[in-house]
């Protein structure tokens, strides 16, 4: 399982959920709950009490409950990520027949997650901006070089006028 693109894709669902990006502490419980690590141990690593590392866990298994549609816990997030085809797909559907893509820019080793975070902003921004000014997917794809899966993927954020 690659972490990395696991934490970018949930960093991106999160993003659509509530408008904010995961933070360090909410990264870090989400790894090391998928390393099987225990609250003390992720807590030890953040350099955060265990209570406040359970306590950001808590609110975001009621964040992952939400955008899933079933209970998520720090026991069975792992399950749910493979029944949800995300850690070998990169996509999930929610709900009835919405469909959530994802464009995974993650970064290579040794890049900061906020240069990654920077670069998954900029290329989902870019997608709908350069879709306002009329260009088409397969356009995107090619000035992006991204797959156009990828591209066709990313859900319009253009509001209808009234």
């Amino acid at each position: 399982m690659d972490i990395q693109k696991v934490l970018c894709f949930l960093d991106d669902l999160i993003l659509d959920r509530t408008g904010q990006h995961l933070d360090d502490v909410q990264l870090g419980v989400i790894e090391g709950v998928l390393k099987r690590q225990k609250y003390s141990e992720i807590a030890q690593a953040l350099n955060c009490t265990e209570g406040y590392a359970k306590d950001t866990g808590y609110e975001l298994w009621k964040i992952l409950s939400d955008v899933f549609q079933e209970e998520v816990s720090k026991n069975n997030l792992k399950t749910v990520l493979l029944r949800k085809g995300m850690i070998y797909n990169s996509i999930i559907n929610i709900g009835d027949n919405n469909t959530a893509g994802s464009v995974h820019v993650c970064a290579e080793e040794g890049e900061s997650q906020d240069f990654q975070r920077g670069q998954t902003i900029a290329k989902l921004e870019a997608v709908n901006r350069l879709r306002s000014m009329g260009l088409t997917d397969q356009q995107i794809s090619i000035a992006l070089d991204l797959p156009i899966t990828d591209v066709q993927g990313v859900p319009s954020t253009q509001k209808n006028a009234g």
